[in-house]
């Protein structure tokens, strides 16, 4: 801010330098010293008014303390980033639930899925398919309630990589069809970050966002 001239006395400017810097405590000590040359330099027949003196002196009040404020906020922003990089390092080994039709095979052969029902189905299906699309197995699951489920199947019978598999279900009542949002599992590898997003490198090669984990097994 540059305080107005009164009087004939000088007019103090602020140099190139001090409107370089935005620390709080610098503007406020470049503020205090402009007030005390313009006191100085007032004429004694038409001093400064106090009402004016006070409006300046609270707009810059308010300018260091916005100021202080947004150091505040970006050193908890750092903080909180640090924080979730802590929180992503002890993800890893652990096996997490995200969005995806994937199966998920361990070393006996079994292979695991689940999916969210948007609400409750009389019959319930699943299908372990192809890359390609083709049908290798169905379970029939039967009713189920609304939420979560999982469910296995014996990968042992399958030929080919069970790891290539694939699986899609479909829930439906007498009204229609019940939304599915199918959830693979997979174990976390690494982590990173995006735009200061905690992220987690899964074992499939994918790569998703903490905030869009379903679960943690």
């Amino acid at each position: 801010m540059i305080l107005a001239p009164v009087g004939s006395g000088p007019t103090v400017h602020e140099g190139p330098s001090a409107n370089a810097s935005n620390d709080p405590a610098a503007m406020q000590d470049r503020f205090l010293k402009l007030l005390v040359a313009q006191l100085n330099n007032q004429d004694p027949m038409n001093p400064m008014d106090n009402a004016q003196m006070t409006t300046q002196m609270a707009q810059i009040n308010t300018v260091t303390g916005l100021q202080t404020l947004n150091l505040t906020m970006q050193t908890m922003a750092e903080q909180f980033s640090t924080m979730q990089q802590i929180q992503g390092i002890s993800m890893i080994g652990r096996s997490v639930l995200s969005e995806g039709d994937r199966l998920s095979v361990n070393d006996k052969g079994e292979a695991a899925g689940s999916f969210d029902l948007a609400g409750s189905a009389t019959d319930v299906k699943v299908e372990v398919v192809t890359p390609g699309g083709l049908v290798v197995d169905t379970l029939q699951l039967g009713a189920q309630e609304k939420g979560r489920h999982d469910f296995t199947w014996d990968a042992g019978k399958y030929q080919g990589d069970a790891s290539d598999l694939r699986f899609r279900v479909t829930a439906t009542t007498k009204e229609g069809a019940v939304a599915v949002t199918p959830l693979m599992q997979s174990q976390v590898v690494a982590t990173g970050s995006n735009s200061g997003a905690l992220t987690l490198t899964l074992a499939s090669g994918d790569t998703v966002n903490y905030a869009n984990v379903r679960g943690v097994l």
